[in-house]
């Protein structure tokens, strides 16, 4: 059989891209006129990272344009699969349902143990993991900023098992990761705004993922993009409270004491 890029496949590879930069630009926007939500103020973006937004940018672009071949051969691998979802035999809800559940489930039990063997292998963290850290303040569009290796190891091999192991059919697939990109740029976006439906769905939000951001927060939180579940299972759950700041905006403070 010969393979080729369908209209299905560039769907399912450009999507994503297109939601991660059209969510984070929405939320970049919204970040010059929500100071009173914002976890961090504005010029902290550039007076506390360690790394220039032109240098998050083309990490970014380049993690996708990674993220765009690995999953069109994907595709053009498991096509003979694929085929019965993409006809439209098995796309009923319950169905499409399903897959999103086991996918989100495998995703975040691959992410949080991956993430926490980074943080714990001190070579691994120095080469690898620390380079998304440079961004203690995040924000949008930083999202999936990240070393090469760990952008392989955890976006594209665990997104990759993710939707293998859930039986997605390229469109299918298409909704997941940019279901998932959206949930990332949302964790990263540094504010807390009150109708947010995600902070309603899922406790791992936004100053949920920005304690961990922290220097005293390297240890706890590890559990992304969706649930908590491990790290509360394996006692690596901070617990925090949001102070209002005078200034506007809110403060995270940790609720239980914390290692160094």
């Amino acid at each position: 059989m010969a393979f080729e890029i369908t209209n299905e496949m560039l769907v399912g590879s450009l999507m994503p891209v297109i939601v991660y930069w059209v969510y984070g630009g929405l939320y970049t926007i919204l970040g010059y006129t929500c100071n009173n939500y914002r976890l961090h103020p504005k010029e902290d973006e550039d007076e506390k990272n360690f790394a220039s937004k032109k240098t998050v940018i083309k990490g970014v672009l380049g993690q996708q344009f990674r993220q765009f071949i690995a999953t069109n051969l994907l595709y053009m691998i498991t096509r003979g699969n694929d085929a019965e979802a993409s006809s439209g035999q098995s796309t009923s809800f319950f169905v499409i349902a399903r897959q999103f559940i086991v996918a989100m489930f495998v995703f975040d039990t691959y992410q949080y143990f991956l993430h926490r063997y980074l943080h714990q292998n001190k070579f691994l963290y120095k080469h690898l993991h620390s380079k998304h850290h440079r961004l203690v303040v995040s924000y949008p569009f930083g999202a999936i900023y990240s070393h090469p290796i760990e952008g392989l190891l955890f976006d594209i091999i665990g997104g990759t098992m993710a939707i293998y192991i859930s039986g997605m059919s390229p469109l299918t697939s298409a909704f997941f990761s940019s279901f998932c990109n959206m949930k990332s740029v949302d964790d990263h976006c540094g504010l807390m705004l009150p109708w947010n439906p995600f902070h309603i769905f899922f406790t791992n939000n936004t100053a949920y993922h920005d304690l961990h951001h922290q220097l005293y927060g390297g240890k706890y939180n590890f559990s992304q993009p969706f649930f908590s579940i491990w790290d509360k299972i394996l006692g690596t759950y901070m617990p925090y409270s949001l102070e209002k700041r005078e200034e506007g905006g809110f403060k995270l403070r940790p609720l239980k004491e914390f290692k160094n």
